[in-house]
């Protein structure tokens, strides 16, 4: 039976897109989620949602315990995960509130736990494959809705990740789009990779709410700017969902 779990970035971790949602607090080997679980349903299809950084965004990115968010959501059943993302555009083709399907990441954090690896048995060493982190399935279903819905997307994308807090420096933006990074966030490589290591399919869609510091002609990235498109524009990303659920098998 498929259960879809969705993982809420900031500002896209609205419970209300659920029905007969209810609540379930969880305790996992690695300590506890970011946050409880909301149980419910979109469509006819069973969703578990996780708030990323809490229900009132209280983690920042270097603490959020991604170990037991993902153990979280398999202990819950889950079969699949759909996460949400705010993503800075390293590229002048993805504007403002574009939708990136991301394809690839680029793992730049330092500080985090990036394995459920902490020891291997005798001889027998386990190296996750991660030549395509994002499940092609998933990435193609979101692709079609954005599609139906007419929504602005690209159908790929490579995102960096950096540590966080703060926001990049002019000269990491440019190193950062040399490297082949479209887009840069705080979140999604750790997360991607414990997933797969889980075995859960895991697919990601990204919202663009500014250019980083990318170019000189534009003012760099201010959290109120960031809110600011969230509002504008948080409302095709559960579209974009709610869509995508009920074609997932």
């Amino acid at each position: 039976m498929v259960k879809i779990g969705i993982i809420g970035g900031s500002g896209l971790d609205n419970p209300d897109i659920l029905k007969n949602a209810k609540e379930l607090d969880v305790d996992t080997s690695y300590g506890k989620p970011s946050s409880t679980l909301k149980i419910g349903m979109i469509g006819n299809v069973d969703v578990v949602l996780l708030a990323r950084h809490g229900r009132e965004h209280t983690i920042p990115p270097t603490n959020v315990n991604n170990r037991a968010n993902i153990t979280a959501l398999k202990q819950a059943g889950v079969t699949h995960i759909l996460a949400t993302t705010a993503v800075g555009s390293l590229q002048e083709k993805i504007g403002r509130g574009d939708l990136v399907i991301l394809d690839q990441f680029i793992d730049f954090t330092r500080r985090r736990h990036v394995s459920f690896h902490e020891k291997f048995e005798p001889h027998k060493p386990v190296h996750a494959a991660m030549a395509e982190p994002f499940d092609n399935k998933l990435r193609k279903l979101l692709i079609e809705s954005c599609k139906e819905l007419k929504l602005k997307h690209h159908p790929k994308g490579t995102v960096i990740t950096i540590e966080g807090a703060r926001f990049s420096t002019k000269a990491e933006s440019k190193m950062f789009r040399i490297w082949g990074a479209d887009v840069i966030n705080m979140s999604i490589a750790p997360e991607c990779a414990l997933a797969n290591e889980l075995g859960i399919p895991y697919a990601a869609v990204a919202m663009s709410t500014d250019y980083d510091c990318i170019f000189d002609d534009l003012p760099p990235v201010t959290w109120e700017e960031i809110l600011k498109v969230f509002g504008e524009n948080v409302t095709k990303v559960m579209k974009l969902l709610t869509t995508t659920i009920p074609k997932i098998k």
